[in-house]
């Protein structure tokens, strides 16, 4: 019987983590979903297995590097990464201190550096890497930590894709914009209605858009493509206005 690769992503058990989780499953690969939540990793995993979906459960804090690098050691080759886990919080500019800029780099970039740079160790030649950034790279208002910590993201996106371009692993970058998640969810409808009225499309995406668009960059008929960032964010990087 033929193995199926294996896909891991990250910040699995929810929002865009998961639909990719299911996207990628049922593209044909074997998926480890690796989450901090072992609740929802544990429901998930099981949900997706009641379908026939070849999914294991993998509950990792990603900033504890020892986890991670045993995390990776503990499997077969990863064919297919997505560094989908990351933090995201508003703070007003005078009020972001050093410690908000450090764990946004500790979750969004050095936990993505450190699981990357182990994964390639093993990872056969041919092999993808997607890390999801944020439109917000671009520069946004109330969250400078993110923004930079993303935009840092990017950098190491593009960096990576120089690196691994010998051995035929392509290395690219997803920006979501508004997307239907919890963390959409949780904003005030003041501040969700604000947010939809900067969306040329006016609405927000969905988790399976992203899903849709990594499962194009893992596809092996997706060859000639890496160190790019694809925007998944309704037009709003168009700039300009709606009116």
């Amino acid at each position: 019987m033929t193995q199926l690769p294996l896909a891991l992503v990250t910040g699995g058990a929810s929002g865009m983590g998961l639909a990719t989780v299911e996207r990628l499953a049922r593209d044909g690969f074997e998926v480890a979903l690796v989450d901090r939540n072992a609740e929802l990793t544990q429901k998930e995993s099981a949900r997706l297995r009641d379908q026939g979906l070849t999914v294991s459960a993998h509950v990792v804090d990603l900033t504890d590097e020892a986890a991670v690098r045993a995390l990776v050691r503990g499997l077969r080759p990863i064919s297919a990464l997505v560094n989908n886990a990351g933090i995201f919080d508003e703070r007003k500019f005078l009020d972001v201190s050093n410690a908000d800029f450090r764990r946004a780099y500790e979750v969004n970039l050095i936990a993505v550096a450190t699981l990357t740079q182990e994964s390639v160790r093993t990872m056969p030649d041919g092999g993808r890497i997607v890390n999801i950034a944020s439109r917000a790279y671009l520069g946004a208002k109330n969250h400078p930590h993110y923004v930079a910590s993303k935009a840092a993201l990017v950098g190491y996106t593009r960096a990576s894709a120089m690196e691994l371009a010998p051995r035929g692993i392509l290395v690219n970058a997803i920006a979501p914009g508004l997307i239907d998640t919890p963390i959409l969810r949780a904003l005030t409808p003041e501040r969700l209605a604000a947010q939809l009225a900067l969306q040329p499309t006016g609405q927000a995406g969905r988790p399976e858009d992203i899903a849709q668009a990594v499962s194009f960059l893992v596809s092996p008929q997706t060859g000639f493509i890496t160190g790019q960032v694809l925007f998944v964010d309704g037009g709003k990087s168009l700039g300009g206005t709606t009116s």
